[in-house]
């Protein structure tokens, strides 16, 4: 995020680039920091904003081809298992991993990403729709356009964090 056009007031620092603005406040004798984020929607871009806060740098590795590649967690779409082998789903490839889903778990923001089944990891950011099949699961579409069901383990957990009855 480029920040451009800086001005302090009294100990208050606004910076502004593009649709997004910063604002520092400083109140001396403040226990800790405390962050908010106030925005008109909880978006891709928001989420972003979450884990650079909370300090998400990791990244992952991926075999495709017989190559090694490294991945950004924030271009997952999901993580699916497989006859006990992990896969990365990103938008148009998919990689192969060593790392277990609950591993994969402890490693990235639980603001961003959410264990839509038992064999399954999905981005919160990169859901496009969803909606109820019969059996009390969720069918949600991905913004790649593909496919993934939502258990019904899982699917009232799914609409609570998206804030949907």
């Amino acid at each position: 995020m480029e920040l451009l056009g800086a001005s302090i007031m009294k100990g208050r620092r606004e910076l502004q680039g593009g649709e997004r603005r910063l604002k520092i406040t400083v109140h001396e004798g403040f226990p800790e920091v405390e962050v908010s984020i106030n925005c008109p929607r909880n978006d891709e871009s928001v989420q972003r904003i979450v884990s650079l806060l909370q300090g998400t740098d990791e990244k992952l590795s991926g075999v495709r081809d017989g190559v090694c590649h490294v991945i950004d967690p924030l271009e997952v779409f999901y993580f699916d298992t497989v006859d006990k082998r992990y896969f990365i789903y990103t938008e148009r490839e998919v990689f192969e991993t060593h790392l277990k889903l609950y591993e994969i778990e402890r490693l990235l923001p639980e603001a961003l990403f959410f264990r839509s089944s038992k064999s399954q990891i999905i981005n919160i950011a990169k859901v496009a729709t969803l909606w109820p099949d019969i059996a009390g699961r969720l069918e949600v579409v991905m913004k790649n356009e593909e496919r993934v069901i939502v258990s019904r383990q899982y699917a009232r957990a799914l609409k609570e964090r998206l804030g949907l009855r």
